[in-house]
């Protein structure tokens, strides 16, 4: 399973994500995880670029929100403890389990 985690460089948050994906590669020894910079809003727009960071398996967004904005933002996620700028290691196992 190959994950693209989408980034753009202003928004720290999605270095916490690859360091919880890596986490998760390390039990799985199929998964891996294809980083993708997000240079511009024109690109952001162009894919549908809804935050940094974003995680996709297939092109499908393990944590799908269709409200959010597209654009160079950083995104939010609902956790357990509260919103934070990454899921946590359970959601991202929750989710790709589900994938």
């Amino acid at each position: 399973m190959e994950i693209t985690l989408q980034y753009f460089d202003g928004c720290p948050n999605w270095t916490v994500a690859a360091a919880r994906l890596a986490d998760l590669a390390q039990d799985r020894p199929g998964l891996t995880v294809r980083p993708f910079l997000v240079e511009t809003v024109e690109q952001a727009r162009a894919i549908g670029f809804r935050g940094s960071p974003s995680m996709l398996v297939n092109g499908a967004d393990l944590f799908p929100d269709p409200d959010a904005l597209v654009g160079l933002a950083c995104r939010i996620y609902v956790t357990p403890e509260g919103l934070a700028g990454a899921p946590t290691v359970e959601q991202l196992r929750s989710a790709l389990a589900a994938a």
